[in-house]
């Protein structure tokens, strides 16, 4: 066989991940070996395996040959995206050793959530920003606790990263104000993370979102979200935007096979429910309903059944997994079930005052939701009036 010739040497390029000299260690072969087998010289093995060059198509193919592996296998295209450091929300899962990331820059902080954490098909169909790479713990000055500091390679641009806009909340039409913002073209996008009221508002004190949004009402004066940003947001400035009004009911199969009509039912023994989590919306009205028929939540079954978002809530419903929760009218038309209305609730997003002229995609977000198309499907889905949408109310 005529000895292949070192050409094409190409210039080290730092986005080629070389795995010549771990392949050819593993296969037991010195560098002298190699290079003899090919027919190269041991100084060609040597300079590859420091990634001063890059072989040419012919040794490539050769080394790969002799090696019993692929080219690939010798060298790949590594991630072209840079490594950042950024601050965790939730678990890593330990199964995976690339873990899909979306990443957010909210205020002084970088943010990276495993994108498994938006659950479902959303899981398939959200693209991710970055890969987790690898974490180290330190201790947070501000709070004085130990936090998780991980190392992320994104995926795409930084600039397109931090025109994101991150939603939390339990209103499933904020994946389709996502939609519509990538329609307008530019950079700007949107994530929701599905999560109740109070935990939303948390998340946004803590700078791992840009948007809250809440359906809370005052017992005392029936203001919706307002009374409750007033006593657990002093200080801070925010402004409030109308995003709709909606109707929060009893869902349950259709045809009502368990003869459902009053809250009072929830305390019958052949009744099951599904809840939400504590400080959602629906916990709170479930919890007020209850109060005022005087009925104790330990005699209601499947109370501490819960799940974290209204589609939840009307899919194990649709599935007999449980025969009524409280949710939205739209949700239950998506997954074909009853609906009894137990009140009109105002949704509002609660928004860092700052962030209106510090993000970069805040104003298009804002401005894709007063569209009239827009608009148009939320109103299609059911349930929902949106007359008011993008009025500031506070």
């Amino acid at each position: 066989m005529k000895k292949p010739t070192v050409t094409h040497k190409s210039t080290p390029d730092a986005k080629v991940e070389n795995h010549l000299r771990k392949i050819r260690t593993k296969c037991g072969l010195s560098q002298n070996d190699l290079a003899r087998r090919v027919g190269i010289t041991r100084q060609a093995v040597y300079s590859m395996e420091m990634n001063h060059y890059l072989p040419g198509t012919g040794v490539a193919l050769h080394l790969a040959q002799t090696l019993g592996c692929s080219v690939e296998d010798l060298f790949h295209l590594g991630l072209e995206g840079e490594i950042i450091e950024a601050d965790l929300v939730g678990e890593v899962p330990k199964n995976l050793s690339k873990v899909r990331a979306k990443v957010a820059w909210v205020g002084n902080r970088i943010i990276a959530r495993p994108v498994a954490a938006l659950g479902g098909l959303l899981n398939f169909t959200v693209p991710a920003d970055g890969l987790i790479l690898g974490a180290m713990r330190r201790r947070d000055t501000s709070t004085n606790r130990h936090a998780t500091r991980i190392y992320v390679q994104l995926l795409r641009e930084q600039s397109a990263v931090k025109e994101q806009v991150v939603v939390a909340g339990c209103d499933p039409a904020i994946y389709l104000a996502g939609e519509h913002v990538r329609r307008r073209g530019g950079h700007a996008s949107v994530v929701g993370w599905a999560m109740g009221s109070v935990s939303a508002l948390r998340a946004l004190k803590r700078k791992e979102v840009h948007v809250a949004g809440m359906h809370i009402v005052d017992p005392g004066s029936g203001l919706y979200n307002l009374p409750y940003l007033k006593k657990h947001l002093k200080g801070d400035s925010v402004t409030v935007v109308r995003f709709a009004a909606w109707e929060q009911g009893l869902l349950f199969k259709r045809g009502n096979p368990k003869g459902i009509g009053e809250i009072g039912d929830l305390a019958r023994k052949d009744v099951r429910i599904v809840n939400r989590e504590k400080g959602a919306g629906a916990r709170i009205l479930l919890d007020y309903r209850l109060s005022a028929h005087h009925i104790p939540h330990q005699v209601v079954r499947g109370y501490n059944h819960v799940v974290f978002s209204h589609l939840d809530v009307s899919r194990l419903i649709s599935e007999g997994k449980a025969d009524v929760g409280i949710g939205v009218r739209s949700t239950a038309r998506l997954f074909d079930l009853d609906f009894m209305p137990l009140q009109e609730e105002r949704y509002d997003l609660v928004i860092p005052t700052a962030y209106l002229s510090l993000h970069p995609g805040m104003i298009q977000f804002l401005d894709t939701l007063v569209t009239r198309a827009f608009r148009t499907e939320v109103e299609a889905l059911g349930g929902y009036d949106t007359r008011e949408i993008g009025k500031i109310v506070n």
